[in-house]
């Protein structure tokens, strides 16, 4: 017996919908018969599986989806996408939103706390695209946003004390609202939201080398991502 089928809304008023829906659009029309699909986070990613499950129904096309937050997985089981994980499929492609990307392609993403599974299927993806709406785009990276680090949570003060030696001006725990203390991410870990001034070309891997870290939201150099806007 299946569940009953229900309708999952975002949680917030969506900002640019018409622009995102666009882009929602556009990685639709990609959508190929038996493709395995990974599916970002965020509310641009919320429009685009939409999207997608129109074509699936419109058009009876059969896909797999390998979300990357509890949400898009709920999200999926709500629109009769099929899902598997990263450890059973690896992704033809994926699409992904970003909080903000430079002229290098240079992104900063995980104000939703997924950057960790975002990053599994960018790096196991041949083709990435990031759907990046008009105000995306930054001179220089950092200028709207800090870097989402997550970090065990023992190692939290360890890994801020690494951090500031790296060039981090301000750093915070972050914390949710309705919630007493620490977000704590689908994997059981704390995420720190470091800004830095300087977003230069090896601070990925040097945030990536302090013990306690799990992941950031830095995705520097990947040649495998496009930019759709």
């Amino acid at each position: 017996m299946k569940w009953e089928q229900y309708n999952l809304e975002w949680n917030s008023d969506i900002s640019n919908k018409l622009e995102k829906e666009k882009l929602a659009e556009k990685i639709a029309q990609k959508v190929q018969n038996h493709d395995v699909i990974g599916f970002g986070s965020g509310s641009t990613s919320y429009l685009a599986a939409k999207a997608i499950a129109k074509r699936i129904h419109d058009e009876g096309i059969d896909i797999t989806a390998i979300p990357t937050s509890c949400e898009i997985d709920i999200l999926c089981g709500s629109l009769g996408i099929k899902t598997s994980s990263i450890d059973k499929e690896k992704p033809d492609w994926s699409f992904d939103g970003t909080d903000e990307y430079d002229s290098n392609g240079w992104l900063i993403k995980g104000r939703g706390a997924a950057m960790f599974k975002e990053k599994l299927n960018i790096i196991n993806s041949k083709k990435v695209y990031i759907l990046a709406d008009s105000t995306k785009h930054v001179k220089r990276l950092g200028m709207n946003f800090s870097v989402p680090i997550e970090c065990f949570p023992s190692a939290y003060r360890y890994v801020s004390q690494e951090l500031i030696k790296l060039g981090t001006e301000e750093w915070n725990l972050r914390v949710g609202k309705g919630k007493d203390g620490p977000i704590i991410t689908e994997n059981g870990n704390f995420i720190i939201d470091a800004k830095f001034s300087n977003v230069y070309e090896n601070l990925e891997k040097e945030i990536k080398l302090i013990p306690g870290v799990i992941e950031s939201g830095l995705f520097i150099g990947y040649e495998n991502i496009e930019i759709l806007n």
